[in-house]
C-alpha cells in the first residue's frame, strides 16, 4: 500500500539548525543499484519540560553490558588531547587485526565504530588528524597580546537539539543513550534571523512564531493566513516524527524485522505521503504566495539543506513543522562546545573495547578475491579487518582509497561525478567583553545565535548572502579567559572553491584574499555587535582551503548537493563486499543529527539481525 511504500522511501533528514549542520542531497550512481537504498527520517528534537535555559543532565542510561567488555581500553602509548579527547598515535596503536576498521573519526564514524563496539566487535578508528571529530573537532588558539589568554573553539557546528532528554528523536542522543554516555547542555528557546526587513525572532513555540510573521514588517495578515493554511496541510506528513527510524533501518532483508514495529504509525499519513519525496516548492506553491513568507521558507530551508526549497525535500520540513508544533521545543548548547559530544562517544568507543588511532593517514582500502580486508597507512601499517571496513570520508575521497579494478569502472566514475556543495568561509574571534552581558545567564541577554540575510534578490544560496553568527561564551564562559567573548562566523555550503583552486597557502595573495573575502562577515557581525572591531582580541580566517587541509574533503566541499526528485543518497553498502560507507555521503545525508543516523544505519547492516533487534530493545527500555 501506499503508506508501507512510503515507509521504505521515506527521507526526513533534521540537520541541527544550523547550516554547519544542515542534510544535502547525494546522488547516487544510476549504474549500481545497490546503493540506491532505504531513505531515514531524522528527527531533531522534541522539548516539552524545563525550558528557559536550566542546565540539564542529559539523562543517559547505562546499557546492559556484557561481561568484559567495559573495561576501558587504551591504546600503549595513549595522551590526552586538548579538550578532554583521548588519542593515540599511529605508531602506538594496539593489533594488527581487528573485526572492523573504520575510517575516519567524525560522528557518523564514531556512531558507527561505537555501537559495533557495542555489538561486542573488535573496533578500531582511524583518524588522519591530531583530534577526532572531523567538522565536529575543536581547537585552541593562544593569544600574544593577552596574557594568559585560551580560546577554545569548535570548527563546525554550533546549534543542536534533543541532546537533554531520553526519549528524542535525535539519532546522536539514542546513540549516546545506548553507550550509556551523559553530556551537560543548557536549553534555550530564542534566536535572531536579521533580515532587510528587521530582525525576525525566531522561536519553538508555533504560536509566537505566526505572531512574528504576521507582524507589517514581515508577512503582515496575509502572509500569516498563508503559513497557517500551509501548516494545515502539513499536518498529516507529521507523522512520522515519533518513530526512531535511523535506529530501526538496515540495508538487507532483516529490515523486514526491524522496520516492521513502525508500519501502523507510517500508515497514519494516509495518501498524503506521497508528497514527502518531493521538492518542498511545490507543497509551498499550493498554500502560500506572500513574498516575504517564500523568501522565510527558503531560509528554512537553506539552514536544514543549503538549499532553498526548490531543491529541499519536503520531508525535511514535515520535521520542523512538527518540531514547532509541539509544546516546550528548544534548542540544545552542549557545555564545552561540539568537542563534548566527540569526547563521549570516544568514551562510549573505549568503553566496549574499541580503540581510537589518530594521526593514522589511511592510504589505501586492502582488498583480496573481491572483499575489502583491511587498509594500509601511510606510514606503511597494514591493519588487517575479519569482517568490515568502513569508510567514513566523502564519497570522492573513498574512491581514491580503493584500488583500481576493485569496483565496477562506472560505479566509480558516477560516484566521483556526485555534484558537491559548496565550501565555508570562517572568522574564528576573541573580542573584549566590555559592556556586554557576561558570565553565566549572558546569553538571558546576548543570543547566542544569529543569521543575517543581506538581499533575498541575490537569492538565499547566493556566496556570502547568508552569514551564521554562533557565540558560544554566553552560555559557557568557561570556553574563554574572564571578560572575553569568543564568536564562530561562517558562510556555509556557498563559499566557491574555484576562486581558491591552485593558490598558496602561505602566498600574501591567499592572505590579500582571505581579508577580502571575510570582510562580508565582519558586516555580518557588526549588525550583532556594531563596535566589534574595536573589541578584537584575536581573530583567525577559515577558507575552502583551510577545509580541504585540516578535514581532508575534497575541495572543501560541504558534502553531496542534488535538488529534490532528482535522485536520493545512497546506503552503506558498496558493489565492494565487506566495505561498506557511513557519514553525509550516505542516508541520511548532511547534518549531525543525520550522520549519527548513518552511522547507525551502517553499523546496524554489519551486524546480524538478530543483534539489531536486540539493540532495538535496549533502546525501548532505556526510553521507557
Amino acid at each position: 500500500d501506499e503508506a508501507t511504500h512510503t515507509f521504505l522511501r521515506w527521507r526526513q533528514v533534521a540537520g541541527a539548525m544550523s547550516p554547519c549542520c544542515s542534510p544535502q542531497a547525494h546522488v547516487a550512481p544510476r549504474g549500481a543499484a545497490i546503493q540506491r537504498q532505504l531513505p531515514c527520517p531524522m528527527m531533531m528534537h522534541r522539548r516539552r519540560t524545563n525550558v528557559g535555559g536550566q542546565m540539564l543532565r542529559a539523562c543517559a542510561l547505562q546499557s546492559p553490558s556484557r561481561a568484559g567488555r567495559l573495561q576501558r581500553s587504551r591504546c600503549p602509548g595513549s595522551t590526552r588531547a586538548r579538550r578532554g579527547v583521548v588519542v593515540a598515535s599511529a605508531a602506538a596503536s594496539a593489533a594488527d587485526e581487528v573485526d572492523v576498521v573504520v575510517i575516519g573519526a567524525g560522528i557518523g564514524g564514531l556512531c558507527c565504530g561505537a555501537l559495533l563496539a557495542r555489538h561486542g566487535l573488535n573496533v578500531m578508528v582511524c583518524e588522519s588528524h591530531t583530534h577526532p571529530g572531523g567538522a565536529a573537532h575543536g581547537f585552541e588558539r593562544r593569544s600574544k597580546d593577552y596574557p594568559g589568554g585560551v580560546f577554545k573553539f569548535d570548527t563546525g557546528p554550533s546549534f543542536f537539539a534533543g541532546l537533554a532528554h531520553s526519549p528524542s528523536s535525535n539519532p546522536l542522543k539514542q546513540v549516546l543513550d545506548l553507550l550509556g554516555e551523559e553530556i551537560d547542555v543548557i536549553s534555550y528557546d530564542k534566536w535572531n534571523y536579521i533580515l532587510p526587513e528587521g530582525t525576525f525572532v525566531c522561536t519553538g513555540d508555533a504560536a509566537k512564531y505566526r505572531e512574528q510573521i504576521g507582524l507589517p514588517q514581515f508577512g503582515g495578515a496575509e502572509g500569516r493566513q498563508q503559513w497557517e493554511a500551509l501548516e494545515k496541510r502539513m499536518q498529516p506528513l507529521m507523522m512520522g516524527n515519533d518513530m526512531p527510524m535511523a535506529a530501526a533501518l538496515r540495508y538487507d532483508l532483516g529490515a523486514i524485522f526491524t522496520l516492521g514495529r513502525y508500519l501502523e504509525g507510517l500508515a497514519k499519513m494516509g495518501p498524503v505521503a506521497g508528497t514527502i519525496q518531493g521538492p518542498f516548492r511545490a507543497l509551498v506553491e499550493t498554500e502560500v504566495r506572500n513574498t516575504f513568507v517564500k523568501n522565510l521558507i527558503d531560509l528554512e530551508c537553506f539552514m536544514l539543506s543549503g538549499q532553498s526549497s526548490r531543491g529541499t525535500i519536503t520531508a525535511e520540513m514535515a520535521f520542523m513543522f512538527g518540531e514547532r508544533s509541539l509544546p516546550g521545543a528548544t534548542i540544545d548548547y552542549p557545555m564545552g562546545g561540539a568537542t563534548s559530544i566527540v569526547s563521549a562517544l570516544v568514551r562510549g568507543l573505549e568503553k566496549y573495547g574499541g580503540t581510537l588511532v589518530c594521526k593514522a593517514h589511511v592510504e589505501t582500502v586492502l582488498v583480496e578475491d573481491g572483499r575489502a580486508v583491511g587498509i594500509a597507512l601511510q606510514n606503511g601499517k597494514r591493519i588487517s579487518a575479519k569482517k568490515a571496513v568502513v569508510s567514513n570520508a566523502t564519497v570522492w575521497d573513498s574512491m581514491k582509497l580503493l584500488p583500481a579494478g576493485s569496483i565496477p569502472s562506472e560505479y566509480r566514475e558516477q560516484s566521483l561525478q556526485t555534484p558537491q556543495t559548496d565550501s565555508f568561509m570562517h572568522l574564528h574571534i576573541a573580542i573584549k567583553a566590555d559592556g556586554l552581558p557576561q558570565g553565566n545567564g549572558a546569553w538571558k541577554e546576548l543570543d547566542c545565535h544569529h543569521v543575517v540575510v543581506n538581499d533575498w534578490d541575490k537569492g538565499i544560496e547566493a556566496p556570502g548572502n547568508a552569514i551564521a553568527v554562533s557565540i558560544p561564551t554566553v552560555f559557557d564562559p568557561s570556553l574563554a579567559p574572564e571578560g572575553i567573548h569568543l564568536i564562530h562566523c561562517y558562510t556555509a555550503g556557498n563559499e566557491p572553491y574555484s576562486l581558491w583552486k591552485g593558490m598558496d597557502r602561505k602566498s600574501s595573495e591567499y592572505k590579500q584574499q582571505k581579508e577580502e573575502r571575510a570582510e562580508v562577515m565582519w558586516e555580518a557581525l557588526e549588525r550583532v555587535i556594531p563596535d566589534i572591531r574595536s573589541r578584537v582580541v584575536d581573530s583567525s580566517i577559515g577558507t575552502p582551503l583551510t577545509h580541504e587541509y585540516f578535514l581532508r574533503r575534497s575541495r572543501g566541499t560541504y558534502g553531496p548537493r542534488i535538488k529534490a526528485g532528482d535522485s536520493s543518497f545512497p546506503g552503506s553498502t558498496t558493489p565492494l563486499q565487506g566495505f561498506y560507507c557511513t557519514g553525509d555521503s550516505t542516508q541520511p545525508g548532511i547534518g549531525v543529527p543525520a550522520v549519527a543516523g548513518s552511522g547507525m544505519i551502517t553499523a546496524n547492516t554489519i551486524v546480524p539481525f538478530w543483534k539489531h533487534l536486540t539493540l532495538l530493545d535496549d533502546l525501548e527500555s532505556i526510553n521507557a
